[in-house]
């Protein structure tokens, strides 16, 4: 089947939505967090259930995805995902959220293995380095959903109604883009495949340590950026958007540059250099005093981390043997491990210290990644 400029564009679309409604969440942490009265170890509890909910999800996503294909899995769970968005500050109590928060990340998991699998398909279809610039409209759908949040807040609209808003838009982009997605006969999911769950092995298995190492990085600043922000540096919560928006706009930059670089640059290269400059900017991020120079450096940190992901999955749909869909689902799993357990461990550490300490695990992680990239020298043919 021809890859039509469509179809790239309702993947783009998809990804888009999906940073959309993360950064969404991203920009009412602090509201959550306001709204039931929760300290930091409340709220990372809250979010491991979200990483809870993510695993179930990535434990049947390569069935579902073999069964009904990633367009139709693609279109169900985007739309649960912007709904359930609008339920974050409407629960009755904190058990509530954490259930809402629950289902929140498994269908989280379940749409972004869909996508990454239709794109993964895309890329192998038509021969062209694609899934960078993938990442590269998540980001930069982080972007808009940050600063967007940033400018309704200052505006003074309610939070409720912007969440309701946000989800009715994206609601309506994710059901319109997933009729232009590929059919499931197209995308190489056959009936007697093997689509089941298998924890990673060999080459998936490096692929999924590797992209715990960013994922966990990566999430701390999606979920504490704009809390570290107002809580540490002192900034109205308007201003503290925008740590999420430089994070999100530098690694969408570099994301669409992303392509162009895997081109030229072995694995073992980039990933050695994104996480020396993610911890350089991390530690900068750390130790200013001054929003604007901690503003910088997120955005140094989002162009370290930008094409860590992009690289990892795009190899884990390639490993022979593996259906794209499975081999995604079995190094996000790995990777999820990592995420699920991040807030909470920050969340802690932050009781237990401050937040500002806590964040020093994205220094660590980053300088880890840099330290590790060598064992990306098998996937390089991938």
């Amino acid at each position: 089947m021809v890859v039509t400029a469509g179809t790239r564009w309702a993947s783009r679309a998809q990804f888009f939505s999906s940073g959309f409604i993360f950064a969404t969440w991203g920009v009412h942490v602090p509201t959550v967090k306001a709204h039931y009265g929760l300290d930091e170890a409340q709220l990372g509890l809250a979010l491991l259930a979200a990483g809870a909910g993510a695993m179930f999800g990535l434990t049947s996503a390569g069935r579902w995805i073999g069964r009904h294909g990633p367009r139709r899995i693609a279109a169900l769970s985007g739309c649960v995902y912007a709904l359930l968005l609008a339920g974050l500050i409407a629960m009755p109590g904190y058990f509530a959220l954490m259930g809402l928060l629950a289902a929140f990340g498994l269908v989280t998991s379940v749409f972004d293995v869909a996508i990454n699998t239709e794109a993964a398909q895309l890329e192998m279809q038509s021969g062209t380095p694609l899934m960078s610039g993938m990442h590269g409209m998540f980001s930069l759908g982080g972007m808009a959903g940050a600063a967007s949040g940033s400018a309704v807040l200052a505006a003074g609209m309610g939070a409720q109604t912007h969440l309701l808003l946000v989800a009715a838009v994206m609601v309506l982009l994710v059901a319109l883009s997933s009729t232009r997605m590929l059919p499931k006969a197209a995308t190489g999911n056959t009936t007697g495949a093997d689509h089941s769950f298998r924890l990673p092995r060999g080459p998936l298995a490096v692929l999924g340590v590797l992209a715990a190492l960013g994922l966990i990085a990566e999430g701390a600043i999606y979920d504490w950026s704009v809390l570290y922000m107002q809580q540490e540096l002192g900034s109205p919560q308007k201003q503290a958007a925008l740590a999420y928006a430089a994070f999100s706009a530098a690694m969408a930059a570099a994301r669409f540059g992303g392509d162009a670089m895997r081109a030229r640059f072995t694995p073992v290269a980039l990933l050695r250099g994104s996480g020396v400059l993610a911890a350089a900017a991390m530690t900068l991020v750390l130790l200013t005093d001054l929003p604007w120079l901690a503003l910088v450096g997120f955005a140094g940190v989002g162009v370290g981390f930008a094409n860590v992901v992009p690289i990892l999955f795009g190899a884990s749909a390639r490993v022979p043997g593996v259906e794209p869909a499975s081999g995604i689902a079995s190094v996000s799993a790995v990777a999820y491990l990592g995420f699920m357990a991040g807030p909470a461990v920050i969340g802690l550490l932050a009781r237990a210290s401050s937040l500002t300490a806590a964040l020093y695990v994205v220094v660590i992680f980053a300088a880890a990644l840099a330290a590790s990239a060598r064992f990306t020298r098998s996937e390089e043919a991938g």
